[in-house]
């Protein structure tokens, strides 16, 4: 007798038709996962330590707005692990109920970051008033599920279809090659996807005020032929003008990489990993 093999729980920021849930489908396609929507990215942290989910997906950084900034202490302060990333393209649309117009709008919902993502097309409309909301997704289901009218909101193609919204302008972000990168996190950190060998690594780590400190570490890592690809500092909460710093690095060999991180150790105050794990393909 053959068991049903159980799907993986993918716990996301957002409703179903959400771009994490896109970028759930894509990143483990073709297997299929159960996803298991949530409001905020604390509340997906907290189903990974619950055991409610096997995974979880949460952006991290946009190719228009920009690092989602509290998204890398939450990573840090939760002990998971990256074990992937992905890069989907976002395209975003201005929905609303059938029949309604886009000179019928007086306000459209959609998550900040979608905002920042489509303002020069609002600017055309001076008189749509832009609220910000939990979820681009959620804020569809909403307008559905109260028949707002006179409410827009910016979300996906899936979301529109998903909610039996209209599609009043499709493609409305500011730049054609909008991406927002995703990172993949679980328990355990082991990379058991499909079999392909980790060369990226995320780290961060803390450095002391003294001159020349933070060149010390890149010329350590230059040396050992480390590519570092993103550089992120934040302040460190309750220290005052101390950073941490966020760096991503790409590796040929992993026992190269081990050396270049064993060697920075000495000039950092405190010294982490975020994850390894094989560079993130690119969905168009």
């Amino acid at each position: 007798m053959n068991e049903t093999k159980k799907k993986k729980r993918i716990a996301i920021q957002g409703g179903f038709g959400a771009f994490h849930e896109m970028a759930a489908i894509h990143y483990f396609e073709p297997e299929e996962v159960e996803i298991v929507p949530r409001n905020t990215f604390n509340d997906l942290f907290r189903s990974l330590r619950e055991r409610k989910a096997d995974y979880g997906i949460l952006a991290i950084e946009n190719s228009i707005a920009g690092s989602i900034l509290p998204n890398y202490n939450l990573l840090r302060e939760s002990h998971r692990k990256i074990v992937g990333e992905i890069f989907l393209r976002i395209r975003h649309n201005l929905v609303a109920l059938p029949g309604q117009r886009i000179e019928d709008l007086h306000e459209v919902y959609s998550h900040p970051m979608a905002i920042l993502q489509c303002q020069e097309f609002f600017d055309r409309y001076p008189n749509i008033r832009l609220i910000e909301s939990v979820d681009t997704a959620m804020s569809a289901q909403e307008i559905r599920e109260k028949e707002l009218k006179g409410i827009g909101a910016i979300a996906s193609e899936l979301a529109a279809k998903m909610y039996d919204l209209e599609i009043l302008a499709a493609g409305i972000e500011t730049n054609p090659t909008n991406y927002t990168r995703f990172l993949v996190v679980s328990e355990n950190g082991n990379h058991d996807i499909d079999g392909t060998k980790p060369n990226k690594s995320s780290i961060y780590f803390t450095l002391s005020h003294r001159i020349g400190s933070l060149s010390k570490i890149l010329s350590i890592l230059s040396f050992y032929n480390m590519n570092l690809t993103k550089i992120q500092s934040l302040p460190v909460i309750g220290k005052e003008w101390e950073y941490a710093f966020y760096v991503d690095l790409i590796f040929d060999d992993l026992d190269l990489y081990r050396q270049a991180y064993h060697a920075i150790g000495p000039f950092t105050g405190e010294l982490g990993e975020l994850g390894i794990y094989p560079v993130g393909k690119k969905i168009i």
